[in-house]
């Protein structure tokens, strides 16, 4: 028990470093260089490499293939969380974020009783929440990319992103401690990337720079967590967790380069 608790305060660590690190980089590299870039790096494989990694640690290399299963599925409702997002953020920032994370309770909820456990039912809702999330984005809202934005960055300014990310992502990481390894795969893709990503780009850019970061950081995060997690789930079955990670890693370069491409040419 004391090993398994000194692993998880490492996972711990490691969730509030990358974190931080991450949400802080991707916000800075948004403002800097805009939406497309920005919404596009935010949406890569991060956090949920360092998840999948320790529960394969505390647990086994079984149960970190057994919670990347439902990650597909919880990146299929985290889609119209961003939706959601796009269509309140026009009334209001926190009435915007406090909406789509009301919709992604309900439906995580609603998923955890009907037991939904099966790998062809996770890719199924992904695949089809990518399809209309991208048609709804691309038909229906007026959504164009925008520019980086000034912002006048501080010592103060940029260690408080970092702080206040990390705390997110760890607080959302103990959630994994008290369940098992389903829950756990459902919680480490909590969408707490997006949540800090859309608030420091509105307020530091406004709505319609927060509304183009948003649709970049959708598409690049439904394809690209999508492929490591079904990429992670087929190769921690077939060789070690190490080897397995960094076979998901190299997946999801592979899936990065074609989104890049996809978002190039959606947002000219």
């Amino acid at each position: 028990m004391e090993t398994l608790d000194q692993t998880f305060l490492i996972k711990l660590a490691m969730s509030f470093a990358v974190g931080s690190i991450w949400i802080t980089s991707v916000t800075v590299i948004a403002e800097r260089f805009g939406s497309k870039i920005g919404g596009f790096i935010g949406g890569l494989p991060s956090t949920i490499v360092v998840a999948l990694l320790f529960i394969g640690i505390t647990q086994s290399t079984a149960a970190a293939s057994q919670a990347a299963v439902m990650i597909p599925m919880v990146m299929g409702i985290n889609g119209f969380f961003i939706i959601i997002y796009l269509v309140a953020v026009q009334r209001g920032l926190i009435k915007a974020i406090l909406a789509a994370l009301a919709f992604w309770f309900v439906v995580i909820y609603g998923v955890v009783q009907l037991g939904l456990k099966d790998f062809p039912a996770s890719m199924a809702i992904w695949l089809s929440a990518l399809i209309i999330c991208v048609l709804i984005t691309e038909k229906v809202l007026n959504i164009t990319h925008k520019g980086g934005v000034r912002v006048p960055y501080t010592m103060q300014q940029i260690v408080t992103r970092g702080i206040v990310s990390g705390l997110i992502i760890s607080s959302a990481v103990l959630i994994t401690k008290l369940s098992g390894p389903v829950v756990g795969g459902i919680f480490s893709n909590f969408p707490v990337i997006f949540t800090s990503t859309l608030y420091i780009t509105y307020r530091t850019g406004g709505v319609e720079f927060s509304r183009a970061v948003a649709k970049t950081l959708m598409l690049s995060a439904m394809i690209n967590v999508g492929v490591y997690s079904f990429t992670a789930h087929f190769a921690y079955q077939h060789t070690t967790l190490v080897w397995g990670t960094l076979i998901a890693i190299a997946v999801s370069f592979l899936s990065a380069s074609v989104t890049y491409r996809l978002i190039r040419r959606l947002t000219r």
